[in-house]
């Protein structure tokens, strides 16, 4: 390809996110001169009229000098030890090198189950609205220092993909130490880079099986997931160098560009496919599943063969085929235990059964989001 991706280069508001291993020494040290590099090209663009929100993962990574450790905590209790003076370093050195250039920062720390209750994360999205309105450049990281099994979750890949959802971001652009999805692992006889991808599916093939370095906790398996999100709720994608940090922003044919696949959403529905932990299932008959796939009605008593689990009214829960698949996710109408009353029921005998507030849909078509 070439000439300029038109998707990155007009994107107003961008999500940048930069992994362990592009901002440490081999030695387990924060790199003050990475970090700088990083500051000088996201201050460049925030210049000339972009949002910029920088997703960063290394705060463990450098915890390693400072705690004299030889390579990444193994345990849970010294890694929170570990991220716990690292973030420390980590947000110091940012906000050294992006005052050079006259932009303040600030530390947002989140954690997954931020990603995952409905009232955290209305709470993330209005304080990045708000930093963002304000001027300020948003430093998001994921709370390692009390994580538990998130501080696997993917270095940050997956995080920067949901708040790019969150914030309504144009583009994402993920920086790692590689130059982009390849056909083969890297280095391999033949292996080439691919430039674009226009749905995951085209890339289904391709070994993305190792690990990223000793230093980060993710691998281009992460960095596909990530994709996927972002793709799927209308997002561009850019898997690139943080070499090639300037003009991966710039919307230069560098690294890999993910097109994107879906559309916007409400914030609402992104979060119920993307993030929401569900508190139950629904399973429906073949009818609903098919009906549900082709988003052509809302879920009816009727069509519901089962109910798993306990919710309540207004909690997302999944909606199963008969085979188990997922079909859909929902913000249920009525709660586990009066749902199970009405299942296969039409809407005729629930509103002679139980009453006229029990005469309609157990999901909304509204409240629905086909997975």
């Amino acid at each position: 390809m070439t000439g300029t991706r038109e998707a990155i280069a007009s994107a107003r508001r961008i999500v940048v996110k930069v992994g362990s291993s592009s901002l440490t020494e081999a030695d387990g040290h924060l790199s003050e001169v990475a970090v700088q590099r990083l500051a000088d090209v996201v201050s460049g663009f925030r210049a000339v009229g972009r949002q910029v929100i920088l997703v960063t993962s290394g705060a463990i990574a450098a915890g390693l000098g400072p705690m004299r450790l030889p390579a990444r905590p193994k345990d849970l209790a010294t890694a929170q030890a570990t991220a716990s003076v690292g973030q420390g370093a980590l947000i110091h050195a940012y906000t050294a090198a992006f005052r050079s250039h006259g932009v303040t920062v600030g530390q947002v720390l989140l954690t997954a189950d931020d990603m995952v209750r409905r009232a955290h994360y209305g709470n993330a999205q209005r304080a990045l609205n708000r930093l963002l309105d304000l001027g300020v450049l948003p430093i998001v990281n994921e709370n390692d220092a009390v994580a538990t099994d998130e501080i696997r979750f993917g270095d940050n890949d997956r995080l920067a993909a949901l708040v790019a959802t969150v914030a309504h971001a144009d583009a994402l652009v993920l920086l790692t130490d590689v130059d982009g999805l390849y056909t083969a692992a890297p280095g391999t006889p033949g292996a080439e880079r691919i430039d674009e991808v226009h749905s995951l599916d085209e890339v289904a093939d391709v070994d993305v099986s190792r690990r990223g370095s000793a230093l980060g906790t993710g691998g281009m398996i992460t960095k596909l997931e990530a994709a996927s999100i972002a793709t799927t709720s209308g997002i561009a994608v850019v898997l690139a160098s943080t070499a090639d940090a300037a003009p991966a922003l710039a919307g230069d044919a560098v690294g890999t560009l993910f097109h994107a696949t879906g559309k916007r959403d409400t914030t609402r529905l992104q979060w119920l496919a993307h993030a929401a932990k569900t508190r139950g299932s629904i399973v429906v008959d073949h009818g609903a599943a098919n009906a549900l796939r082709g988003r052509r009605a809302s879920l009816l008593a009727a069509g519901v063969t089962e109910i798993r689990g306990s919710f309540e009214a207004g909690e997302p829960v999944d909606l199963l085929a008969p085979d188990g698949a997922l079909v859909a996710r929902g913000f249920a109408g009525f709660s586990a235990e009066e749902a199970q009353r009405m299942r296969g029921l039409s809407t005729d005998v629930l509103g002679m059964q139980f009453g006229e507030a029990y005469a309609r849909e157990l999901i909304h078509i509204d409240d629905l989001v086909v997975m």
